[in-house]
């Protein structure tokens, strides 16, 4: 007996919608150039395959049973869908990759990033995009496991990756600036400044977790025997802080609104204040030109102003 697949084609579902528009076999079987008894046939062949009666067949006229009305209203849908498929390989084919994955740390802001998303669909292309959030050293691990095909917001260039897939590229986004912020009702919003790293150690610290899971990990700017609280991104490290469950440095531009705002209270250490300089990393094919979206991504990170509302056009609110 021939399964569902070898009988739900196009040619059948098309075949099915005739006997409905026509309203009998008889009518369909004459607009399809064909004789009855081959279009009963193939209608009978498709309900053997579904194990289901498409048809009631003790009136005059074929009237769909409630499975035959389900797959005719699907029908439509999947013919669509084989269309799409086919224009989608017809573009493939002119260099658009049909898939291509975004690693982005979570210092990037994600309205202009999203701002990008919505500019590249403007184009139509056949690529499906997929977005993945990582932090610290999982932003550049992905692209060296061959998960990502771009990394943004990578905290390592390409002289200091430490991973051994050969075709990374990497080049600036721009220099991300932090601050030390804790919540009004902290206790450290009242110590004496600039804190030292012993007044630090007694208080806990919120951690954005490096999403590496294969590779090195990175902790930044922890002190030894303090109490840290893990959180996977950095907008949960954001909340965390604003909650008043511990202090630690996030990015100037992401913070500054809650400070402006008296949510946060800005600290100096003896630490002074990091600054990280954040890449652009991607996967560059041996003896291939790059695929048209990898070119189209990296073409828009040549416009300054991009960069910049990337590393720091955050919203005011987490």
């Amino acid at each position: 007996m021939a399964s569902p697949r070898d009988v739900l084609t196009p040619e059948a579902l098309e075949m099915l919608q005739t006997v409905v528009r026509t309203g009998s076999f008889a009518g369909a079987a004459r607009a399809m150039g064909m004789v009855p008894s081959a279009l009963s046939y193939r209608v009978r062949q498709i309900e053997d395959a579904l194990d289901v009666l498409l048809f009631d067949r003790s009136a005059r006229q074929a009237r769909l049973t409630e499975a035959g009305a389900e797959l005719l209203r699907e029908a439509p849908r999947l013919l669509a869908d084989l269309d799409a498929v086919a224009n989608r390989v017809k573009r493939v084919a002119t260099g658009w990759e049909p898939l291509f994955t975004i690693a982005i740390d979570s210092v990037i802001a994600r309205d202009p990033m999203l701002d990008l998303v919505g500019a590249f669909y403007a184009l139509e292309p056949p690529t499906r995009l997929k977005l993945r959030d990582e932090t610290l050293l999982g932003t550049i691990e992905a692209l060296a496991r061959g998960e990502a095909d771009l990394a943004v917001g990578s905290v390592l260039d390409a002289t200091s990756l430490g991973f051994t897939a050969p075709g990374i590229r990497t080049r600036p986004l721009g220099e991300l600036r932090f601050v030390y912020a804790v919540a009004p009702h902290h206790p450290l919003a009242r110590a004496p400044q600039p804190l030292t790293d012993a007044t630090l150690r007694a208080h806990r610290a919120v951690a954005a977790a490096d999403s590496s899971r294969a590779g090195p990990t990175m902790n930044v700017n922890l002190i030894g025997g303090q109490d840290v609280l893990t959180v996977p991104t950095m907008n949960a490290k954001l909340a965390a802080q604003l909650h008043g469950l511990g202090g630690g440095f996030l990015p100037e531009a992401m913070a500054r609104p809650y400070i402006e705002a008296g949510h946060l209270v800005e600290l100096k250490t003896e630490r002074g204040l990091p600054v990280g300089q954040m890449h652009l990393a991607w996967r560059a094919r041996s003896a291939a030109s790059p695929g048209r979206a990898l070119q189209w991504w990296l073409s828009q990170f040549e416009h300054e102003g991009t960069r910049q509302a990337l590393l720091h056009r955050h919203r005011g609110a987490y």
